[in-house]
């Protein structure tokens, strides 16, 4: 077992198994030598990577050089070993290796969840506190591709400042993986008396082409996700592994050693700057900054006294280096945080430069008092049982804020909830005869720092008696009422239908109707007309075609679409086409009003100026059209057609507050709270009986 770990931008080792000449250090005892280069190298990515964040806004490329860095020193460790006929304990060896990873992540981790109690509104820690777990088992790229995280969103403020953790968690998912790989391709060289690095060269090839061109389709099908893929992303490793395999082999006259580096390292630098990477990253496109970097560390190897290595190994760049990975650690949380507390969506030059010399602060005291300390203590290396415990002794480091906030966050919440029927009557506050026992010290329901998962969902998925087409059942949902159900409505929609579920699954089960939802996030139900978006056309066509083979008593959905913070309410799209094919099926069809919308969060708005300011409570002139679009296209619809306006609960007096009842009336900038939705339920289902004219 060697005493370094051989990683990207969480490394401080920086050693090979290349037999080029030895420049700027001593000769490793297992055979590896030092490359000051690519600790320069790596400080100029790391570079790249914070003046973009900071001041561009854009993807520089950097991390891509970081990943292929990381590979490239790993399979020269490997090779090492297996040239010395030295056999890897796998176990032994990712205990040595998330070892020395973790002490500056968790340091980060718990440091970034106490700021964000400290200056980020409540209603951010949820996400905060599950992107703090998912980074520190590694998972983050995981949980980002689950929400389809923009990570190219302008606005950084409103990003998590555990976001930059994908491409640690691709990283440890690869060192992983990788060493699997090394060591069954080593066990089947020995049986069978075959050459090892012709095996890697082999595999690793197989593993670039494969995954080059999944990373190519992926990113032109769904680019948001696919940077986020561990498989879009592998190729990027799998180049670094071949270029240690073939570094040896490789002879380059000097002179043009000094042009490849240079041109190398320049390319590297213009990356962000000359590519669209924010519409094309991880595809073939980032072969320009893993190619250059390739490049630069080949030329190192012959470049003489021009060489670019020249440049990379100075002093500074050095000292940067060996920071480089503490600096990206806390660079992101630092600018996000910074944002946040300046109430500003970009850092002009004042607050972007003390953003980076805070992160540069952060970075010097964690890896010189937390990261070196602990790489120099050898106790945890001599037991496979002692690493373990070190690598849990650093998880506690993280766990505990973690668990602190969230279960203070708990007891909270369960404290409110218990007196919720007084303390949080939600809309009917608003009719008539109400006599309010509100306690004055009673909390907001739910606790701001539950808002972002206020959401309501159907407890059963759907049964085979709906004869739900097998591509849809995904997205189907049931309540328990069953077929023996007086009534079946029929959901549909994207997440603003999906949001009076909590309000309508009561009147249901009141009644003995049976609820069944249809829904796709971003998906407006509009059959008759075709979108930008393929994914929702295709959803639309099959709904409406389940629909026409399986008639639902009712249907109920959206029938207007409000703009953020303007009046230009408009009816759905194609909404007299979808309303004629379901009635002439003997389907009734209820269109609710949709909810204002603001360029606001408004939820974030009440918790930083109170429920009362004016901030947080525009006119409903302002936000919705001043007639009623669906009031009009009822009065030509009579047949089997309901109308529901329930904005006067939303928006009483003609003004839309943040909180009603003591309950907060949104989650975000557009999406009711499930909470304060359920307590319009009883009003919700005088209106449906009234429009609809059934008894039962």
């Amino acid at each position: 077992m060697t005493t370094e770990t051989t990683t990207g931008p969480a490394a401080g080792a920086e050693r090979t198994t290349a037999k080029g000449r030895q420049r700027g250090g001593p000769q490793g005892g297992d055979g590896r030598k030092f490359r000051p280069e690519i600790q320069g190298l790596r400080a100029v990515a790391v570079l790249l990577v914070v003046l973009y964040h900071v001041w561009l806004g854009r993807v520089s490329g950097g991390v891509d050089v970081f990943l292929m860095i990381s590979a490239f020193l790993m399979t020269g460790q490997f090779v090492a070993r297996h040239r010395k006929g030295e056999r890897t304990k796998l176990f032994k060896h990712w205990a040595h290796v998330f070892r020395r990873l973790l002490p500056a992540a968790v340091v980060t981790i718990a440091g970034t969840v106490l700021a964000t109690v400290v200056f980020l509104p409540a209603t951010r820690w949820a996400t905060v506190l599950e992107q703090g777990v998912a980074s520190l088992v590694y998972a983050e790229n995981w949980l980002l591709q689950r929400d389809a995280v923009d990570y190219y969103a302008q606005d950084h403020s409103l990003a998590s400042p555990f976001q930059h953790f994908w491409s640690l968690s691709i990283q440890g998912q690869i060192f992983v993986l990788f060493p699997i790989l090394f060591v069954l391709l080593g066990a089947l060289a020995r049986r069978f008396r075959l050459r090892y690095e012709r095996l890697l060269a082999l595999a690793f090839g197989v593993i670039f082409a494969a995954s080059l061109v999944y990373s190519i389709v992926d990113t032109a099908l769904n680019q948001t996700q696919a940077y986020f893929s561990l498989w879009a992303r592998i190729w990027e490793f799998a180049l670094g592994s071949l270029l240690a395999l073939a570094i040896d082999r490789v002879r380059v006259r000097s002179l043009v050693a000094v042009v490849i580096g240079w041109a190398g390292l320049v390319a590297i630098v213009a990356c962000g700057l000359v590519l669209n990477v924010e519409t094309a990253f991880p595809g073939a496109i980032a072969l320009w900054p893993t190619l250059s970097a390739a490049a630069v560390i080949l030329a190192a190897e012959h470049g003489g006294a021009l060489g670019v290595h020249r440049f990379l190994s100075s002093r500074p760049l050095r000292k940067l280096g060996d920071i480089s990975y503490g600096l990206y650690l806390w660079h992101w949380p630092v600018l996000v945080i910074a944002l946040v507390w300046r109430d500003k969506d970009r850092a002009g030059w004042l607050l972007g430069t003390a953003a980076i010399l805070v992160s540069l602060v952060l970075a010097y005291l964690t890896i010189r008092f937390v990261d070196r300390p602990w790489r120099a203590w050898q106790w945890p290396e001599r037991r496979l049982r002692y690493g373990v415990l070190g690598i849990a002794a650093c998880a506690l480091v993280a766990v505990l804020p973690i668990a602190s906030v969230q279960l203070s966050i708990q007891t909270k919440s369960n404290a409110a909830e218990a007196k919720a029927n007084v303390d949080n009557p939600g809309a009917a506050v608003l009719t008539p005869g109400f006599t309010s026992q509100t306690s004055p010290t009673a909390q907001v329901l739910p606790l701001a720092q539950n808002l972002p998962d206020d959401w309501y969902g159907l407890p059963a998925q759907c049964s085979a008696d709906l004869h739900v087409p097998s591509t849809l059942t995904k997205n189907c949902s049931m309540d328990k009422a069953g077929s023996a159900a007086s009534k079946t409505i029929v959901v549909v929609g994207d997440s603003h239908a999906e949001q009076w579920m909590s309000a309508l699954e009561p009147v249901a089960q009141q009644h003995g109707w049976r609820v069944v939802a249809l829904l796709l996030g971003g998906c407006i139900y509009t059959p008759s007309v075709q979108t930008p978006n393929t994914a929702c056309n295709s959803f639309n066509s099959q709904v409406s075609s389940y629909l026409a083979s399986n008639p639902p008593t009712a249907v109920f959905m959206v029938g207007t679409v409000a703009a953020p913070s303007s009046s230009a309410e408009t009816l759905t799209p194609g909404l007299d086409a979808t309303v004629s094919s379901l009635t002439s099926k003997g389907v009734d069809v209820v269109a609710v009003r949709d909810n204002p919308r603001f360029t606001f969060n408004m939820a974030d708005c009440v918790v930083r100026n109170g429920a009362a300011s004016s901030e947080c409570s525009p006119s409903l002139a302002s936000v919705l059209a001043p007639q009623d679009p669906l009031a009009a296209f009822a009065a030509q619809h009579t047949d089997r057609f309901t109308a529901i306006d329930m904005t006067d609960l939303i928006c009483p007096d003609a003004v839309c507050a943040g909180v009603i009842g003591n309950t907060y009336v949104y989650l975000d900038d557009n999406h009711l709270t499930k909470t304060y939705a359920a307590t319009m339920s009883a009003m919700l289902g005088e209106r449906l009986l009234s429009g609809t004219g059934w008894t039962s």
